[in-house]
Protein backbone atom coordinates (compact mmCIF):
# COMPACT_ATOMS: atom_id res chain seq x y z
CA UNK A 1 0.00 0.00 0.00
CA UNK A 2 1.17 3.51 -0.79
CA UNK A 3 1.68 6.27 1.74
CA UNK A 4 -0.45 9.39 1.71
CA UNK A 5 -0.06 12.94 2.91
CA UNK A 6 -3.20 13.14 5.01
CA UNK A 7 -3.06 16.79 6.06
CA UNK A 8 -0.69 19.75 6.34
CA UNK A 9 -0.82 22.53 8.92
CA UNK A 10 1.06 25.83 8.75
CA UNK A 11 2.07 28.50 11.26
CA UNK A 12 3.67 31.93 10.81
CA UNK A 13 4.87 34.16 13.64
CA UNK A 14 3.12 37.44 14.30
CA UNK A 15 2.07 39.76 11.50
CA UNK A 16 3.65 39.96 8.04
CA UNK A 17 6.46 42.48 7.58
CA UNK A 18 6.47 44.24 4.24
CA UNK A 19 9.58 43.72 2.11
CA UNK A 20 9.98 47.49 1.80
CA UNK A 21 10.12 47.84 5.59
CA UNK A 22 12.77 45.12 5.87
CA UNK A 23 14.79 46.90 3.19
CA UNK A 24 14.68 50.12 5.22
CA UNK A 25 15.91 48.21 8.29
CA UNK A 26 18.79 46.78 6.26
CA UNK A 27 19.77 50.14 4.80
CA UNK A 28 20.01 51.51 8.32
CA UNK A 29 21.74 48.45 9.78
CA UNK A 30 24.38 48.47 7.03
CA UNK A 31 24.86 52.27 7.28
CA UNK A 32 24.40 52.62 3.52
CA UNK A 33 24.81 55.88 1.64
CA UNK A 34 22.21 57.06 -0.88
CA UNK A 35 23.80 55.21 -3.81
CA UNK A 36 24.09 51.86 -2.04
CA UNK A 37 20.60 52.30 -0.58
CA UNK A 38 19.15 52.64 -4.09
CA UNK A 39 21.00 49.51 -5.20
CA UNK A 40 19.66 47.54 -2.23
CA UNK A 41 16.12 48.81 -2.86
CA UNK A 42 16.39 47.49 -6.43
CA UNK A 43 17.39 44.03 -5.13
CA UNK A 44 14.38 43.95 -2.81
CA UNK A 45 11.93 45.18 -5.46
CA UNK A 46 13.09 42.47 -7.87
CA UNK A 47 13.01 39.68 -5.27
CA UNK A 48 9.47 38.52 -6.06
CA UNK A 49 8.71 38.86 -2.34
CA UNK A 50 6.02 41.21 -1.00
CA UNK A 51 6.21 40.27 2.67
CA UNK A 52 7.83 37.88 5.14
CA UNK A 53 7.38 36.80 8.75
CA UNK A 54 9.86 36.92 11.62
CA UNK A 55 9.86 36.04 15.31
CA UNK A 56 11.85 39.28 15.73
CA UNK A 57 9.71 42.42 15.67
CA UNK A 58 12.82 44.58 15.18
CA UNK A 59 12.65 44.32 11.39
CA UNK A 60 9.50 46.45 11.62
CA UNK A 61 11.40 49.33 13.17
CA UNK A 62 13.76 52.03 11.97
CA UNK A 63 14.41 53.69 15.32
CA UNK A 64 16.90 51.57 17.34
CA UNK A 65 15.16 52.62 20.55
CA UNK A 66 12.24 50.40 19.51
CA UNK A 67 14.38 47.27 19.16
CA UNK A 68 13.60 44.31 21.42
CA UNK A 69 16.38 41.90 20.39
CA UNK A 70 19.13 43.94 18.78
CA UNK A 71 21.03 46.56 20.81
CA UNK A 72 19.30 49.92 20.92
CA UNK A 73 21.89 51.76 18.82
CA UNK A 74 22.60 52.29 15.13
CA UNK A 75 25.77 50.17 15.15
CA UNK A 76 23.86 47.18 16.64
CA UNK A 77 26.81 46.63 18.95
CA UNK A 78 27.43 44.46 20.83
CA UNK A 79 26.11 42.32 17.99
CA UNK A 80 24.04 39.36 19.31
CA UNK A 81 26.10 36.19 19.66
CA UNK A 82 25.08 32.67 18.78
CA UNK A 83 24.00 31.89 22.34
CA UNK A 84 21.49 34.76 22.41
CA UNK A 85 20.08 33.69 19.05
CA UNK A 86 19.70 30.09 20.23
CA UNK A 87 17.86 31.39 23.29
CA UNK A 88 15.32 32.96 20.90
CA UNK A 89 15.05 29.67 19.01
CA UNK A 90 14.53 27.62 22.17
CA UNK A 91 11.87 30.02 23.41
CA UNK A 92 9.87 30.48 20.20
CA UNK A 93 10.41 27.46 17.90
CA UNK A 94 8.29 25.02 19.99
CA UNK A 95 5.39 27.49 20.14
CA UNK A 96 5.35 27.86 16.36
CA UNK A 97 5.77 24.12 15.75
CA UNK A 98 2.90 23.27 18.11
CA UNK A 99 0.62 25.76 16.35
CA UNK A 100 1.38 24.07 13.02
CA UNK A 101 0.70 20.62 14.52
CA UNK A 102 -2.66 21.71 15.91
CA UNK A 103 -3.63 23.09 12.50
CA UNK A 104 -2.52 19.84 10.86
CA UNK A 105 -4.37 17.47 13.20
CA UNK A 106 -7.52 19.62 13.08
CA UNK A 107 -7.78 18.70 9.38
CA UNK A 108 -7.57 14.97 10.10
CA UNK A 109 -9.29 12.29 12.16
CA UNK A 110 -6.08 11.59 14.11
CA UNK A 111 -5.54 12.84 17.64
CA UNK A 112 -2.21 13.70 19.25
CA UNK A 113 -2.32 10.55 21.39
CA UNK A 114 -2.40 8.41 18.23
CA UNK A 115 0.89 9.68 16.77
CA UNK A 116 3.40 6.84 16.59
CA UNK A 117 6.42 8.61 15.05
CA UNK A 118 7.67 12.20 15.19
CA UNK A 119 10.22 13.60 12.73
CA UNK A 120 11.60 17.06 13.58
CA UNK A 121 13.32 19.13 10.87
CA UNK A 122 15.32 22.32 11.35
CA UNK A 123 18.56 23.90 10.19
CA UNK A 124 18.21 27.18 12.10
CA UNK A 125 18.47 25.97 15.69
CA UNK A 126 19.06 22.98 17.92
CA UNK A 127 19.27 21.99 21.56
CA UNK A 128 18.77 18.84 23.63
CA UNK A 129 16.30 17.70 24.72
CA UNK A 130 15.00 19.34 21.56
CA UNK A 131 11.88 20.83 20.04
CA UNK A 132 10.52 17.32 19.58
CA UNK A 133 10.51 16.76 23.35
CA UNK A 134 8.72 20.06 23.89
CA UNK A 135 6.13 18.92 21.35
CA UNK A 136 5.65 15.56 23.08
CA UNK A 137 5.20 17.16 26.49
CA UNK A 138 2.92 19.98 25.33
CA UNK A 139 0.76 18.00 22.91
CA UNK A 140 0.37 14.88 25.01
CA UNK A 141 1.99 12.53 22.51
CA UNK A 142 2.53 8.98 23.84
CA UNK A 143 5.76 8.42 25.74
CA UNK A 144 6.34 5.48 23.38
CA UNK A 145 6.47 7.73 20.29
CA UNK A 146 9.55 7.16 18.15
CA UNK A 147 11.30 10.46 17.45
CA UNK A 148 13.86 11.50 14.88
CA UNK A 149 15.65 14.77 14.19
CA UNK A 150 16.90 15.94 10.80
CA UNK A 151 19.22 18.90 11.37
CA UNK A 152 21.31 21.24 9.26
CA UNK A 153 20.49 19.83 5.83
CA UNK A 154 19.02 23.09 4.54
CA UNK A 155 16.16 23.75 2.17
CA UNK A 156 15.75 20.17 0.93
CA UNK A 157 15.47 18.59 4.41
CA UNK A 158 11.67 18.24 4.30
CA UNK A 159 12.05 15.81 1.42
CA UNK A 160 14.13 13.54 3.65
CA UNK A 161 11.49 13.83 6.37
CA UNK A 162 8.78 12.77 3.92
CA UNK A 163 10.90 9.91 2.58
CA UNK A 164 11.59 8.67 6.12
CA UNK A 165 7.87 8.82 6.91
CA UNK A 166 7.05 6.93 3.72
CA UNK A 167 9.48 4.13 4.61
CA UNK A 168 8.06 3.93 8.14
CA UNK A 169 4.49 3.66 6.82
CA UNK A 170 5.48 0.96 4.33
CA UNK A 171 7.01 -1.09 7.13
CA UNK A 172 4.16 -0.43 9.58
CA UNK A 173 0.81 0.30 7.96
CA UNK A 174 -0.73 1.32 11.28
CA UNK A 175 1.79 4.16 11.76
CA UNK A 176 0.74 7.80 12.11
CA UNK A 177 3.87 9.79 11.29
CA UNK A 178 4.07 13.48 12.08
CA UNK A 179 6.75 15.38 10.15
CA UNK A 180 7.34 18.82 11.67
CA UNK A 181 9.57 21.54 10.26
CA UNK A 182 10.35 24.81 12.04
CA UNK A 183 12.78 27.39 10.71
CA UNK A 184 13.67 30.75 12.26
CA UNK A 185 15.98 32.02 9.53
CA UNK A 186 15.74 35.69 10.49
CA UNK A 187 17.37 35.25 13.90
CA UNK A 188 20.63 34.74 12.00
CA UNK A 189 20.72 38.19 10.40
CA UNK A 190 24.30 39.19 9.57
CA UNK A 191 25.22 42.87 9.30
CA UNK A 192 28.45 42.50 7.33
CA UNK A 193 27.67 44.00 3.92
CA UNK A 194 28.72 41.38 1.38
CA UNK A 195 27.07 39.52 -1.49
CA UNK A 196 26.11 36.43 0.53
CA UNK A 197 24.46 38.45 3.29
CA UNK A 198 22.71 40.81 0.88
CA UNK A 199 21.02 37.83 -0.82
CA UNK A 200 20.21 35.98 2.41
CA UNK A 201 18.80 39.06 4.14
CA UNK A 202 16.58 39.77 1.14
CA UNK A 203 15.12 36.26 0.90
CA UNK A 204 14.64 34.42 4.18
CA UNK A 205 11.70 34.35 6.57
CA UNK A 206 10.37 32.29 9.47
CA UNK A 207 7.67 29.63 9.57
CA UNK A 208 6.61 26.15 10.65
CA UNK A 209 4.69 23.31 9.04
CA UNK A 210 3.43 19.89 10.13
CA UNK A 211 2.57 16.99 7.83
CA UNK A 212 0.60 13.87 8.80
CA UNK A 213 1.58 10.82 6.76
CA UNK A 214 -0.15 7.42 6.83
CA UNK A 215 -0.56 4.32 4.72
CA UNK A 216 -3.67 4.51 2.55
CA UNK A 217 -5.33 5.99 -0.51
CA UNK A 218 -6.00 9.66 0.06
CA UNK A 219 -5.83 13.15 -1.40
CA UNK A 220 -2.06 13.18 -1.98
CA UNK A 221 -0.17 9.93 -2.61
CA UNK A 222 3.60 9.55 -2.33
CA UNK A 223 4.77 7.81 -5.50
CA UNK A 224 8.54 8.03 -6.06
CA UNK A 225 11.58 10.06 -5.07
CA UNK A 226 15.19 10.56 -6.06
CA UNK A 227 18.28 12.39 -4.82
CA UNK A 228 21.01 13.91 -7.01
CA UNK A 229 24.21 15.73 -6.08
CA UNK A 230 25.82 18.50 -8.14
CA UNK A 231 29.36 18.43 -6.64
CA UNK A 232 30.71 21.41 -8.61
CA UNK A 233 28.30 23.63 -6.65
CA UNK A 234 29.44 22.57 -3.17
CA UNK A 235 31.15 25.90 -2.48
CA UNK A 236 28.25 28.02 -3.74
CA UNK A 237 25.66 27.12 -1.10
CA UNK A 238 26.74 26.38 2.46
CA UNK A 239 25.60 26.87 6.07
CA UNK A 240 27.94 27.07 9.04
CA UNK A 241 27.88 28.01 12.73
CA UNK A 242 29.71 31.22 13.59
CA UNK A 243 30.21 33.30 16.71
CA UNK A 244 27.30 35.57 15.76
CA UNK A 245 24.69 33.11 14.58
CA UNK A 246 24.62 30.77 11.61
CA UNK A 247 26.32 32.03 8.46
CA UNK A 248 25.00 31.55 4.94
CA UNK A 249 27.05 31.10 1.80
CA UNK A 250 24.71 31.79 -1.11
CA UNK A 251 26.40 32.50 -4.41
CA UNK A 252 24.69 34.38 -7.24
CA UNK A 253 25.71 31.44 -9.45
CA UNK A 254 23.35 28.97 -7.71
CA UNK A 255 20.42 29.48 -10.16
CA UNK A 256 22.64 28.75 -13.17
CA UNK A 257 24.27 25.76 -11.44
CA UNK A 258 20.84 24.28 -10.74
CA UNK A 259 19.70 24.85 -14.30
CA UNK A 260 22.78 23.05 -15.67
CA UNK A 261 22.40 20.28 -13.09
CA UNK A 262 18.79 19.62 -14.01
CA UNK A 263 19.69 19.47 -17.70
CA UNK A 264 22.51 17.04 -16.83
CA UNK A 265 20.12 14.77 -14.92
CA UNK A 266 17.25 15.22 -17.39
CA UNK A 267 17.47 11.72 -18.87
CA UNK A 268 17.50 10.06 -15.45
CA UNK A 269 14.62 12.23 -14.23
CA UNK A 270 12.62 11.32 -17.34
CA UNK A 271 13.21 7.61 -16.76
CA UNK A 272 12.30 7.88 -13.08
CA UNK A 273 9.32 10.24 -13.23
CA UNK A 274 8.18 10.42 -16.90
CA UNK A 275 8.67 14.19 -16.85
CA UNK A 276 7.07 14.66 -20.24
CA UNK A 277 3.75 13.47 -18.78
CA UNK A 278 3.75 15.88 -15.81
CA UNK A 279 1.83 19.14 -16.01
CA UNK A 280 2.05 20.37 -12.42
CA UNK A 281 5.14 21.26 -10.40
CA UNK A 282 5.90 22.26 -6.81
CA UNK A 283 9.44 23.64 -6.89
CA UNK A 284 11.06 24.99 -3.74
CA UNK A 285 10.98 28.80 -4.16
CA UNK A 286 14.56 29.47 -3.15
CA UNK A 287 14.36 32.78 -5.00
CA UNK A 288 12.84 34.36 -8.08
CA UNK A 289 15.89 33.64 -10.25
CA UNK A 290 16.04 30.04 -9.09
CA UNK A 291 12.40 29.45 -10.04
CA UNK A 292 12.95 31.07 -13.43
CA UNK A 293 16.05 29.01 -14.22
CA UNK A 294 14.46 25.70 -13.18
CA UNK A 295 11.27 26.42 -15.10
CA UNK A 296 13.42 27.15 -18.16
CA UNK A 297 15.34 23.90 -17.68
CA UNK A 298 12.07 21.94 -17.56
CA UNK A 299 10.48 23.90 -20.36
CA UNK A 300 7.46 24.80 -18.23
CA UNK A 301 5.66 28.08 -17.67
CA UNK A 302 5.13 29.94 -14.41
CA UNK A 303 1.50 28.85 -14.26
CA UNK A 304 2.51 25.19 -13.96
CA UNK A 305 4.46 26.12 -10.82
CA UNK A 306 2.17 28.91 -9.65
CA UNK A 307 1.87 27.90 -5.99
CA UNK A 308 5.64 28.19 -5.54
CA UNK A 309 5.57 31.78 -6.78
CA UNK A 310 2.69 32.64 -4.44
CA UNK A 311 4.49 31.19 -1.43
CA UNK A 312 7.65 33.13 -2.31
CA UNK A 313 5.61 36.33 -2.65
CA UNK A 314 3.79 35.99 0.67
CA UNK A 315 6.36 34.24 2.89
CA UNK A 316 9.80 34.43 1.30
CA UNK A 317 12.19 31.48 1.57
CA UNK A 318 11.71 29.67 4.90
CA UNK A 319 14.38 27.06 4.20
CA UNK A 320 13.13 23.47 4.68
CA UNK A 321 9.59 24.57 5.61
CA UNK A 322 8.95 26.37 2.32
CA UNK A 323 8.19 23.31 0.19
CA UNK A 324 5.62 22.19 2.77
CA UNK A 325 3.81 25.52 2.31
CA UNK A 326 3.82 24.88 -1.44
CA UNK A 327 2.52 21.33 -1.01
CA UNK A 328 -0.23 22.60 1.31
CA UNK A 329 -1.37 24.97 -1.44
CA UNK A 330 -1.27 22.17 -4.02
CA UNK A 331 -3.18 19.85 -1.70
CA UNK A 332 -5.99 22.39 -1.32
CA UNK A 333 -6.17 23.30 -5.02
CA UNK A 334 -9.09 21.29 -6.38
CA UNK A 335 -8.11 22.15 -9.96
CA UNK A 336 -4.89 20.13 -9.70
CA UNK A 337 -5.31 16.44 -10.49
CA UNK A 338 -2.81 13.77 -11.40
CA UNK A 339 0.95 13.78 -10.98
CA UNK A 340 2.84 16.65 -9.37
CA UNK A 341 6.64 16.81 -9.26
CA UNK A 342 8.07 18.53 -6.19
CA UNK A 343 11.72 19.55 -6.11
CA UNK A 344 14.03 21.06 -3.51
CA UNK A 345 17.71 21.83 -3.25
CA UNK A 346 20.32 22.87 -0.76
CA UNK A 347 23.94 22.50 0.31
CA UNK A 348 25.86 19.94 -1.67
CA UNK A 349 24.49 21.12 -4.11
CA UNK A 350 21.77 18.58 -3.45
CA UNK A 351 18.69 18.17 -5.63
CA UNK A 352 15.74 16.25 -4.16
CA UNK A 353 12.76 15.18 -6.26
CA UNK A 354 9.42 13.81 -5.07
CA UNK A 355 6.56 12.59 -7.26
CA UNK A 356 3.13 12.82 -5.70
CA UNK A 357 -0.30 12.15 -7.16
CA UNK A 358 -3.66 13.70 -6.48
CA UNK A 359 -6.34 11.15 -7.51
Amino acid sequence: MKSQIKSIGLASPGKPIQQEMICRFMQKAHSLDARESRKLSFVYRKSGIAQRYSVLKDFNYINPQDFEFFPKNESLEPFPDTLSRMDVFKRTAPILAIEAIKNCLAKSDVEAGQITHLVLISCTGMYAPGVEMDIINSMGLPNTVERYAIHFMGCYAAFNGIKLADRICKSDQSANVLVVGVELCTIHFQKEYNEDNILANALFGDGAAAVLIQAGDGRMLIEKYQSNIIPDGAADMAWSIGNFGFQMKLSKYVPSLLERGIKRFAEGLEQKFSLSEINHFAIHPGGKQILSKIETAFGINEGQNGHAHEVLKNFGNMSSVTILYVLESVLNDSSIKGKVLAMGFGPGLTLESLLIEKP
